[in-house]
């Protein structure tokens, strides 16, 4: 098995639609794609999934019944037989990983990963630390300045062994799934999982028990029995957090005043958010915003980026992308 490095330059379009388009691109191995700049967009559909990881600005992601946005911070893991397109906002900076079931296997039996039965990763939207971004930049140098393909192959990885690690509890999880045999509670799990992983893509969204028990195909009241049991919490406090750190996202970035943000967010009573929002991070919005100088700055700052986006975008070669790594890896 190897990895195949491929770059995606400004304004460039890559499909990769069906496992046929993915065998004739890398075959069992391994595709390591890095994205560079506004415009630049990888659609995706195969047997084995992909990983998403925004380096630098917006990844906004779409799989033909919602849209949504991956923010540095933020990694998925995507499902299998999930069509997916990924285009990058701005001067975004981003790494995909792709894979058939084969390649994800031996991939997966490098780093001595073992869910179950045989390797594998399960879809799910992770918080990516500095440290696992950091791996990832590894990742980005590799392909950019073509390193060789063994330094391509130990940055990835050690990349994939920080997301095997970040998914080490998901075992813990399935035990306590319903289900007699092993099989029946990792399709438990992965049920509950699509739920899970979609009220954090919809969160601002009204989402009720009923909808979300439909997709895990369970009766509400057994739902919110199954979720508690896996997860430890129930489905409306996930999704509140959920909210609650969107909201925490927009009021360090975005100029909106607090109550749009709790609406954008979600929350239809401004009083309920403030509440919630200190008690979950120990401040008040605005004290947030004030700490990250949020307000007439930002909107100054807004205007500015407004101007940069009307200049030619900055291609993702090679050479442009080496000035720019270390301004990237600011985490």
């Amino acid at each position: 098995m190897r990895i195949i490095g491929e770059t995606l330059r400004v304004g460039a379009r890559l499909e990769l639609l069906g496992v046929d388009a993915l065998r004739q691109r890398c075959g069992d191995n391994v595709l390591a794609i890095v994205g560079g700049g506004r415009g630049a967009t990888l659609a995706t559909a195969g047997d084995g999934g992909c990983i998403w990881l925004p380096l630098r600005g917006r990844l906004r992601l779409s799989n033909g019944e919602s849209s949504f946005n991956l923010e540095p911070g933020q990694m998925l893991v995507g499902e299998a037989d999930q069509r997916l397109q990924a285009t990058g906002r701005g001067s975004a900076l981003w790494v995909a990983l792709i894979a058939q079931r084969p390649g994800w296997r031996r991939a997966l039996m490098r780093v001595g990963a073992a869910l179950g039965t045989e390797p594998g990763l399960v879809p799910a939207w992770h918080a990516a630390a500095p440290a696992l971004r950091r791996l990832a930049m590894r990742v980005v140098r590799a392909v950019l300045e073509s390193r060789g393909e063994y330094a391509l192959q130990s940055s990835v990885d050690d990349l994939l062994g920080g997301v095997v690690e970040l998914q080490a509890d998901f075992a813990d999880m399935i035990e306590r799934c319903p289900g007699r045999t092993l099989t029946q509670r990792q399709n438990v799990f992965l049920r509950l999982q699509r739920v899970r992983n979609l009220m954090a893509t919809r969160c601002e969204q009204e989402l009720d028990i009923p909808e979300l028990a439909r997709v895990a195909s369970y009766s509400p009241w057994h739902f919110i029995r199954a979720f508690h049991s896996v997860y430890g919490e129930t489905p409306h406090a996930y999704l509140v957090d959920r909210r609650l750190e969107r909201a925490r996202r927009l009021v360090r970035s975005s100029p909106l005043a607090i109550s749009e943000i709790a609406g954008a967010s979600g929350f239809e009573n401004r009083c309920a958010f403030s509440r919630l929002f200190k008690q979950r991070f120990g401040i008040s919005a605005a004290a947030l915003r004030r700490e990250h100088g949020v307000g007439t700055r930002a909107l100054r700052q807004r205007r500015c980026d407004d101007e940069r986006l009307r200049r030619p975008a900055v291609s993702a070669t090679p050479s442009a992308n080496s000035r720019q790594l270390d301004a990237a890896t600011d985490f």
